[in-house]
């Protein structure tokens, strides 16, 4: 079997981005579950937790979110007494977050379960690879990747189309 052939082999970023997403989001998933909470919630607490109370445009900013999805992932956690929103002193549009400290103990008892996790991936990967792994993430994340090249390609073969 050539490289081509084997299972989950993709020349494609994306695919290849989003079948390690999916193991890895399983994994914390995994990990998270007794406290209650999913990775992408746990990421939601800590990042309100380390914001100081942040403009929910700031967390969805933050977190390459767009706000729909962002409040969507915030309802349970709103229900279930964890995190509070609150309009701005100073411009009664904006929409705060903050924990409560019911939503701070929970946090709390997550990040034990986290960190176990952390500590079993870099196991696996090793320390150093998973470092390098995460910047190199967090490097495309930061891409300014408005339209894929090639989209942008096919747009001006149709438009030399005669």
């Amino acid at each position: 079997m050539n490289e081509a052939q084997k299972p989950g082999f993709s020349r494609c970023n994306n695919a290849t981005l989003r079948r390690a997403a999916r193991s890895l989001g399983r994994f914390y998933d995994d990990a998270l579950a007794p406290s209650g909470l999913k990775g992408t919630q746990f990421g939601l607490l800590f990042q309100i937790q380390i914001s100081d109370e942040p403009a929910m445009g700031a967390i969805a900013e933050a977190l390459i979110m767009d706000l729909s999805a962002l409040g969507h992932t915030l309802k349970p956690l709103i229900r279930d007494g964890y995190v509070e929103t609150f309009a701005d002193k100073d411009d009664r549009r904006v929409k705060r977050v903050r924990l409560t400290s019911q939503g701070q103990a929970k946090l709390d008892e997550a990040l034990k379960l986290w960190n176990v996790a952390q500590q079993q991936f870099e196991e696996k990967v090793g320390a150093e690879q998973a470092a390098k792994l995460r910047a190199a993430l967090d490097a495309v994340a930061d891409l300014d990747l408005a339209m894929p090249t090639a989209a942008l390609r096919t747009e001006e073969a149709a438009d030399q189309a005669p």
